[in-house]
């Protein structure tokens, strides 16, 4: 029994009633084509559910309209969903992604994962970078393809886009500054990741600028089970009335280990978080935390990369994005 082919572009052209030059120019994103013309391929090709051959079109155009997006291998909210955002802005874009996670993060783990995606024909890559590698800077890659880095090293000649987590971490802290609150603590995440660096860059410029020593830091990993064991630290503290943890997880944490120790949040303790999780606004209380833009994450990095990959030039372009505080009922005045 012979098999049924599928839909081949003759077909498409067929039902369209155009030529199959026409639905190649469609397909491949040519801009001399009508707007009418370009909506009756695609009514075609979806009544027909025609699939282009990418590996022809490859070849036809050096293009394979897919990009490579290095990954952390890690299920934390920030890096899953700064994956999520970028995959999201690529489809919108009209490319498929592939993802490589490497087996560590040192450089030369993060330069074999994109050379592996290099083979797969990705036209371009986007290396989520949060941690400093071992073995210093990744931006000589961007010699070798077009590349972006998302919160990546501050140095190098690379394209970057990042939250701007000093902005965040201070707006946290000047709003616990603000409502009375004579010292603001911080639970801040591993160092070894910028965005924990710049939180605690970002809490002690706050302090600075109210003209306060900031007491010490408390170390944690990014885990409630880690706020936990810092929160019961705190509430130990008399001198603790507001705290500021590096992410929405701690602050969990921190929550649960002052309830058990007595303490009310926010008549004792306020807490302020980073991240704004889905499910912050269900804490207990609802938790003041600063939010981060993914989705505008997601859309400048494939922006950035889509520019090098049609201009042929490399860019070395920084796009920082500005959280926002959002006021919650963790936060309150500093009792009296």
């Amino acid at each position: 029994m012979t098999p049924t082919r599928g839909p081949a572009m003759t077909d498409v052209a067929r039902l369209a009633g155009v030529s199959h030059q026409t639905v190649s120019r469609v397909i491949n994103g040519h801009p001399n084509v009508t707007e009418a013309t370009r909506v009756k391929v695609h009514e075609a090709i979806s009544e027909l559910g025609y699939r282009p051959n990418t590996a022809a079109r490859a070849l036809v155009t050096g293009r394979s309209r897919t990009i490579g997006i290095v990954g952390t291998g890690n299920a934390l909210y920030g890096p899953v969903s700064t994956l999520y955002s970028i995959e999201s802005a690529a489809r919108q874009a009209g490319y498929s992604v592939v993802v490589g996670v490497p087996t560590s993060f040192d450089e030369s783990a993060i330069i074999t994962c994109v050379r592996r995606l290099q083979k797969q024909g990705v036209d371009g890559v986007v290396v989520i970078a949060p941690l400093r590698t071992e073995g210093g800077d990744i931006a000589h890659l961007a010699g070798e393809l077009p590349l972006v880095a998302v919160e990546g090293s501050p140095a190098g000649e690379m394209a970057v886009v990042s939250v701007d987590q000093i902005a965040g971490a201070r707006a946290a802290t000047a709003h616990l500054l603000g409502l009375g609150h004579s010292a603001v603590w911080h639970v801040a995440g591993p160092l070894g990741w910028y965005e924990a660096g710049d939180r605690v860059t970002g809490w002690r410029l706050a302090h600075e600028d109210a003209g306060i020593e900031p007491p010490p830091t408390l170390s944690g990993d990014w885990t409630a089970r880690s706020g936990f064991a810092a929160g019961r630290e705190l509430a130990e503290n008399a001198d603790v009335t507001a705290v500021f943890a590096g992410n929405d997880a701690m602050a969990l944490g921190i929550l649960r280990a002052l309830e058990v120790h007595g303490k009310r949040v926010p008549h004792d303790v306020s807490i302020v978080g980073f991240d704004d999780v889905p499910d912050a606004e269900f804490f207990s209380p609802p938790l003041t935390t600063i939010r981060q833009e993914f989705s505008e994450v997601g859309v400048r990095s494939v922006e950035i990369l889509l520019n090098q990959i049609d201009s042929g030039s490399r860019s070395t372009r920084r796009s920082s994005i500005e959280p926002s505080l959002v006021i919650r009922a963790s936060s309150g005045a500093a009792r009296a």
